[in-house]
């Protein structure tokens, strides 16, 4: 039924390849295609305006960037999936794209057969990266532990058991809404949460927190 259906916005700035994204997706008999957006600032508008479920969107947009454009949709929409969908293989791109909120980071070499999969997965609450890009992730894992493990061996400062709550949730890549939303406390709790855990774990950033949490074992990367 047209209830069941996955709801889509597509954003990206090439209109011959989302106009040929949005052919693919209708041929999927549970995706509907809600609008298409060619810059960043449309794509929040539209998303503001349909609540999509998945917004498939690219990376370098006019206007506002896929990733800026992806943060302020979840901020706004904490219910939506980003799947972002583009050229860029820089990792930076990865990395700020998993910060803003990003569910999924496929470059465009995917095949046609395989789009609709990953909006399902995505829809779903998988995690999905290309190959290529996983690899540069764990890569960039691997050499900040090793880094860490070479610094002097200090006692691991103590998080209380509501801080360990906010650091699973933030490995999980969930925003501070989405915590709040989770854990029954507010937004402003979850942002005083997150700053003393970096201050006591001497960290600068969530993603240095994922890290930290790999290597304590408290969340798994499969």
């Amino acid at each position: 039924m047209a209830d069941d259906r996955i709801r889509i916005l597509i954003a990206d700035d090439h209109e011959l390849f989302r106009r040929g994204l949005r052919m693919v997706l209708e041929d999927e008999e549970d995706i509907e295609v809600l609008a298409e957006a060619g810059d960043g600032a449309a794509a929040v508008e539209l998303a503001r305006e349909h609540a999509p479920d998945v917004v498939v969107m690219d990376v370098r947009m006019p206007a506002l960037s896929g990733i800026e454009a992806a943060s302020r949709i979840k901020e706004e929409e904490p219910g939506a999936k980003i799947l972002v969908l583009t050229i860029s293989d820089e990792e930076d791109d990865l990395y700020e794209a998993i910060k803003a909120g990003a569910n999924g980071y496929l470059l465009k070499e995917i095949s046609i057969d395989e789009i609709g999969n990953a909006v399902r997965s995505v829809h779903g609450g998988q995690s999905l990266i290309s190959p290529s890009m996983a690899s540069k992730l764990l890569d960039e894992f691997a050499a900040m532990i090793k880094k860490d493990e070479e610094k002097e061996q200090v006692p691991a400062p103590r998080l209380t058991p509501r801080e360990m709550e906010v650091l699973q949730h933030v490995a999980q890549g969930m925003n501070n809404r989405e915590i709040a939303k989770a854990l029954f406390i507010s937004e402003n709790t979850v942002k005083n949460h997150v700053r003393n855990i970096l201050e006591k774990l001497h960290l600068h950033s969530r993603m240095e927190a994922v890290v930290y949490a790999v290597r304590e074992k408290l969340l798994e990367i499969k």
